[in-house]
């Protein structure tokens, strides 16, 4: 008897942080002043440990002043993410990490152009369907720029997104 309570605890337990899936790989909406739209990548290292990856770009004009000046963002992001479960729900976690942004502003005008270092935490939900191979999070980015980049676009943003991802 004593045997059959330690299995069925160390199965709930164990159950507890289990990952929904190892990889995914899909597209993140972000609403900050680094990124627009891009593909975004996540894979547990640990079960309850995620690292998240993004390429993301983001078009930008200014009609501001004599003319209008275009140029376009890219950027690199990774976060760690760490995940709790939500209540009973299967598939549904929260998380909360931190991560990196490198954002590079391609312009034919020097005041338009330039690299972007930032810091950020991060938390937020994912959710892995059960019945399907397709898993859904929205996160809050709130970023610091510890380099300038362009004259108009440096310091503190507050970021977010919506992703949508297939998961294998």
């Amino acid at each position: 008897m004593r045997k059959i309570l330690l299995m069925a605890s160390l199965m709930i337990a164990g159950g507890a942080f289990a990952q929904d899936y190892k990889n995914s790989i899909g597209i993140r909406l972000g609403s900050g002043y680094y990124d627009a739209v891009g593909a975004s990548f996540k894979t547990f290292i640990t079960q309850p440990g995620a690292l998240e990856f993004n390429l993301a770009f983001r078009p930008y004009s200014n009609s501001y002043w004599n003319g209008k000046h275009k140029w376009t963002n890219v950027s690199l992001s990774g976060a760690y993410q760490h995940h709790f479960p939500i209540g009973d729900i299967d598939g549904f976690k929260w998380y909360v990490g931190g991560g990196l942004v490198f954002a590079n502003s391609f312009s034919d005008h020097d005041d338009y152009s330039g690299l972007s270092v930032g810091i950020f935490p991060t938390g937020g939900v994912d959710y892995k369907l059960k019945s399907a191979p397709f898993a859904f999070s929205v996160d809050l980015r709130p970023t610091a720029h510890i380099t300038e980049g362009i004259n108009h676009h440096h310091g503190f943003f507050f970021n977010g997104g919506v992703t949508a991802r297939y998961t294998f």
